[in-house]
């Protein structure tokens, strides 16, 4: 049953690449091009039909996204790549038509633009709040955002690239000071580690890599060592999030992250059983599990799985949400954890 909902999950992308495959090869190739009859109008109005509202359909079918707004980005898409799809003599009875999707797109991008300024007006304000909040900054930053400014995709990814370069550059000088009821969660594992390990792999590889690319082109090698720098820019931003928020327990609620991967809010009232069976816990995570686990270089367990009374919203990577039945954890004082916790329940 799972395989087949998978399957016909998959006939949504294949459609949507088979639309624009075959209208690129329409006027892109040879055979297209010769099979165009001398009155190319009414075959150049289907594929704008095709480019703006069937391809548009079939990836929001592919995407389960229902969205007026996210429709008409898609549609306005579809005209500017027919703009660039259909050679300029076909389409010149349409070039008003076209012109419209960078029109749409730039209202879209002002819309844009307009929203990250309403942001840094208040980032005053958001900071001054994240100063005197007593939860973690990974939760204190995201919730006086919220409160200031309309929740919008490009706000949460902003503000995740403003926290990642914050535990980056601004805390190396500091040390984490931890609280009767916090608790770490890494270290007792090899995460922080493998992290150097790899920052030390990008070093390494951007001196070699990028001084050989550097003479055979130079667009290449900027291109790297741009992705290489935030790429030692996350880890270190990771690094230092883990550091500096450990879990943290309240009357209420419990906050739980892992770095900028991965952070939760645990209301008690949302649990509904607390699973400790050392045989459930060894065994696979569902997917509906988000596990806050340090990887190790051996195989880790969660100490606790944590099942809910019903989903709830976890943030993932750049604010990306997504919904968990369970909760995985494993922390440095496992006994102290459950004790506190078995006590708030």
């Amino acid at each position: 049953m799972v395989l087949k909902k998978v399957s016909l999950r998959m006939i949504w992308p294949i459609l949507f690449l088979l639309v624009l495959a075959l209208n690129l090869a329409l006027y892109r190739t040879s055979l297209g091009i010769s099979i165009l009859p001398v009155n190319t109008q009414p075959v150049v109005l289907g594929s704008l039909i095709d480019l703006t509202i069937v391809a548009p359909v079939l990836f929001l079918a592919w995407q389960r996204k229902i969205s007026w707004k996210y429709l008409l980005t898609l549609m306005a898409g579809g005209l500017i790549v027919a703009r660039f799809m259909i050679p300029s003599q076909y389409l010149t009875p349409f070039k008003t038509l076209t012109l419209m999707g960078f029109v749409v797109e730039a209202a879209f991008v002002l819309l844009e633009i307009l929203i990250l300024l309403s942001l840094f007006k208040y980032l005053p304000e958001i900071i001054q709040s994240v100063k005197k909040s007593t939860i973690p900054y990974l939760f204190s930053f995201s919730n006086a955002v919220d409160l200031k400014v309309r929740k919008h995709p490009i706000i949460q990814v902003i503000c995740s690239e403003m926290l990642m370069f914050y535990y980056a550059f601004c805390l190396l000088k500091k040390e984490p000071a931890h609280k009767e009821n916090t608790f770490t969660l890494h270290q007792k594992s090899s995460l922080i580690p493998f992290y150097v390990m790899m920052i030390h792999a990008i070093v390494v590889e951007t001196l070699g890599v990028h001084w050989w690319l550097y003479d055979k082109s130079l667009i290449l090698s900027l291109l790297l060592l741009v992705v290489n720098i935030y790429s030692i820019a996350l880890f270190l931003g990771d690094i230092q999030a883990i550091r500096f928020n450990p879990l943290q327990i309240d009357n209420d609620r419990m906050y739980v992250s892992l770095g900028l991967m991965k952070r939760m809010e645990i209301r008690w009232e949302d649990i509904d059983e607390i699973i400790e069976d050392r045989s459930t816990l060894e065994k696979k995570l569902t997917k509906s599990t988000i596990d806050f686990v340090a990887r190790d270089f051996e195989k880790a367990y969660p100490d606790v799985i944590i099942r809910l009374k019903h989903p709830q919203e976890a943030t993932l990577l750049m604010g990306m949400k997504k919904n968990y039945e369970q909760v995985a954890i494993r922390v440095d004082e496992p006994e102290r954890f459950k004790e506190l916790l078995k006590s708030k329940l």
